[in-house]
């Protein structure tokens, strides 16, 4: 698996993305060989599915709250 970040471009009527050279290389990857993709739209993940919500607790007692119960401190 391969992690890049690349732009949308216009191509005639669709859209398509760039994969860089090197990548292809380093996965064996050949022209007109099938692969699959994940598509992530990049921005503020947090504010998109959290939206402006107001939490009762502070962001450093939610943090500290969490450390105590992943890490049992």
């Amino acid at each position: 698996m391969a992690e890049i970040t690349t732009r949308v471009k216009s191509w005639g009527n669709s859209f398509g993305i760039v994969i860089p050279i090197e990548v292809l290389r380093s996965k064996g990857i050949k022209e007109g060989e099938e692969v699959g993709a994940v598509i992530i739209k990049k921005g503020n993940v947090l504010r998109e599915t959290f939206g402006t919500a107001k939490f009762k607790k502070s962001t450093a007692q939610m943090m500290k709250e969490t450390d105590e119960e992943l890490y049992d401190i």
